[in-house]
């Protein structure tokens, strides 16, 4: 593999003995590498990470993605490494601050870091090894075409020509940076597909990374900020008297419908809360759960719902259908619940502002404080701290926003906090959804019609009408409609796609024994019409589809487990990876008990087979415990469930056994950290369905709707 694309720019240190390239995220074609000098303000433009290989051999890899668990800094690492020929080990990836001058894509979102990176990180690392080379040959007056590398050194034609990549570094920072250079053949890899340990393991477990709740900073105050409890009322009057003459407090202030409380301490602010007296506004639009369900009733049946897709003559189609099958599926709003609960430390003066914490889109954290505050960007700092996990939460910056604007009013530097209670009852939340299906089968057996409408609460457009089995039916109709709530929502794990594989994947189960099919034959043969015959506008690969649902049934046994060894199969297309599960359910005493998750993956290139498997079995732990137990209700507005007493996430005696594969096919690494988990509730239901003969309609499956599974 070759490439001539011009994305570097080539850097040498003010210190001796350090040799730095920085390449650029997006950009494909740039000009040609010229000269700097790199101090620590790097004032060069449109950079996103660098490698420096310093004289001793130690080579750094600065990151512009947040981690928040999906294994970046340990694949990252990894790619270089490969393709510079060096151990992984010898490779430090440190986590690089806010700045739009160097970086650009500074986010972790949409299981895209790897994605976006392959090629950058394979172009360093190549393209330094080049550079390595050309100076050992120029040293030894050889042709750099007899040289080769192992293991961080570069050994030369003749008996005892070998060089450290330290040594070489000088020499290597003065030559022009190649128009061409040649990636390792794929059978070549040492690193790439095995199992390396995540390099934050120990650390972790030893307590040494700082999260945001450990920043301490210079003068920092700790604040507490009362918000209304109800989604919907208004701040009337507070009583703060009392409280400011508590121990270490140091006052109390209101702005946008809160109250903070500021003092020296988290213990003395906590108590002081707890003393504080709000008064809301009480009104009669307050929503509730009986509130929403009206409102999904009327969303069904309005004839202002928009159509995303129409292929073909659906209605005239399901008119002639020999079976009609329809089916209505439900999922409740659902909390974040990230270890670490929100918080950010801010310092507002004149002229500039510091923020430190967590955060998954820090230019989008600086860009608003800028707005809020009415200050230049680039007068607003942002570090960013080790996260206590994401999962979407953290793509929101309310509780940024919190802690500027307190700095700003009080003159101090502040850290907010949140409580646990804070974290559940204060958004951002899954929306809530209701999906209906209606399918309709010919004499044969074959679908003829499919139609979905998806009603959501702040969901947008709650359907992903271009996915499979879109594509294969001739007469398609997909429509969405959406109602504005006061409750706030945002990206939640695999957004949208968390229920709707759920719900979709559930349904075609319930198409398939009404055809009288197997449900993985179905889908295959779905896939071969898609591939010669395919209707309307795709965006999947139907062969990639093929191969994880065949190489999924072969390795879960499909159909051959025995008597007591009911399954459930599901597929799903999404962050553009396809993941094929069998899950497996027994009756124990009576009840059914899922035992046991295969997955195959096809993600592309694996960078890190362990760091994988963990993106994998967590996404199904993940989906299965939230698709079985978690649900957050309301109550004039009011969310009932605010910590893990009533908010029931699962527990370790409640995982299932599961079994990850994946797809060798050695393409372009797509995304892993999100599309494990959509397909989970769907082979969950389908496999409960199995052992029970019930359909399970509405999340979460061991809620009281679902009281007679």
């Amino acid at each position: 593999m070759k490439t001539t694309r011009r994305s570097f720019i080539q850097k040498t240190a003010l210190l001796s003995g350090v040799f730095s390239l920085g390449f650029d995220w997006f950009e494909s074609k740039a000009n040609s590498g010229i000269m700097q000098q790199m101090n620590p303000a790097l004032d060069a433009n449109r950079f996103n990470a660098f490698l420096s290989i310093e004289n001793t051999g130690k080579i750094i890899l600065y990151s512009p993605n947040p981690e928040i668990g999906q294994g970046i800094k340990t694949a990252f690492p990894i790619v270089v490494a490969e393709e510079l020929d060096v151990d992984w080990k010898q490779v430090e990836v440190r986590q690089a601050n806010l700045d739009t001058q160097l970086f650009e894509r500074q986010l972790t979102g949409g299981s895209g870091a790897l994605k976006h990176s392959w090629e950058r990180l394979r172009k360093a690392g190549a393209t330094a090894r080049h550079m390595l080379i050309q100076a050992a040959a120029q040293q030894w007056g050889v042709d750099a075409s007899t040289c080769k590398t192992s293991k961080g050194f570069v050994l030369g034609p003749n008996k005892g020509q070998k060089l450290a990549y330290g040594a070489l570094v000088d020499a290597a920072s003065k030559l022009s940076v190649p128009t061409e250079v040649t990636y390792k053949s794929r059978a070549d890899y040492q690193l790439i597909g095995s199992f390396v340990k995540g390099v934050d393991n120990y650390k972790v477990l030893t307590g040494k990374p700082q999260y945001g709740l450990d920043t301490q900073k210079s003068g920092m105050l700790i604040a507490q900020i009362v918000r209304p409890p109800a989604f919907g009322s208004t701040l009337v009057s507070f009583d703060a008297a009392e409280v400011k003459k508590m121990p270490g407090i140091i006052d109390v202030v209101s702005f946008k419908n809160k109250v903070a409380v500021v003092g020296k301490s988290t213990w003395e602010v906590m108590q002081a809360r707890k003393k504080l007296v709000c008064t809301y506004s009480d009104t009669s639009n307050l929503e509730s759960d009986s509130t929403h369900q009206k409102w999904f009733d009327e969303g069904m049946k309005t004839d202002k719902a928009k159509v995303e897709r129409n292929d073909g003559d659906f209605n005239a189609a399901i008119a002639k259908a020999a079976k009609v099958i329809e089916a209505t599926y439900e999922c409740p709003f659902l909390s974040h619940t990230p270890m670490e609960p929100m918080n950010f430390f801010a310092d507002v003066r004149p002229g500039s502002v510091l923020l430190a914490g967590p955060t998954q889109v820090p230019q989008s954290a600086q860009k608003a404080v800028a707005t809020l505050l009415g200050v230049p960007e680039n007068t607003v700092q942002v570090e960013l701290t080790k996260m206590g996990g994401g999962f979407g939460r953290r793509l929101n910056n309310d509780y940024a926003l919190e802690a500027a604007e307190l700095s700003s009013m009080i003159k101090m530097p502040v850290k907010v906090m949140w409580t646990r209670e804070d974290d559940m009852t204060g958004g951002i939340y899954r929306p809530a959804v209701r999906y209906h299906f209606k399918a309709g089968l010919n004499e044969k057996g074959e679908m003829i019609a499919f139609y979905l409408r998806g009603v959501g609460l702040n969901a947008g457009n709650s359907t992903r009408q271009d996915n499979f089995p879109v594509g294969a039916i001739d007469n398609v109709l997909i429509e969405s409609f959406n109602y504005n709530s006061a409750i706030t929502t945002g990206p939640w794990r695999a957004p949208i796609t968390n229920f709707l594989a759920s719900a979709e994947q559930s349904f075609l189960d319930e198409v398939a024994v009404a055809a009288g099919k197997d449900p993985i034959q179905m889908r295959l043969d779905w896939l071969q019409k898609v591939k010669t015959n395919p209707v309307g506008k795709i965006t999947y690969e139907p062969d990639r589809f093929i191969e994880v649902i065949k190489q999924v049934a072969e390795k879960a046994k499909w159909g051959k487990k025995g008597a007591n060894v009911h399954q459930g199969f599901s597929v799903y297309f999404s962050h553009l990876s396809y993941v094929a599960q069998i899950a497996e359910a027994k009756m124990v005493d009576g009840e059914p008990k899922v035992t046991h998750v295969t997955a195959v993956t096809d993600c592309g290139e694996v960078i890190n087979r362990s760091g994988a498997e963990n993106q994998v079995i967590g996404g199904i732990i993940d989906g299965y415990g939230h698709a079985m137990f978690s649900k957050l209700s309301f109550d004039k507005g009011v969310p009932q469930q605010k910590n893990f007493d009533t908010y029931k996430l699962i527990r370790g005696n409640e995982i299932p056994t599961v079994e990850a594969h994946f797809v060798n096919n050695g393409i372009a690494p797509t995304g892993l950290g999100e599309p494990a988990l959509p397909p989970t509730g769907g082979a969950v239901a389908n496999a409960l369905f199995a052992a029970t003969k019930k359909r399970l309609y509405r999340q979460p499956f061991a809620g009281p709707d679902n009281a007679n599974l």
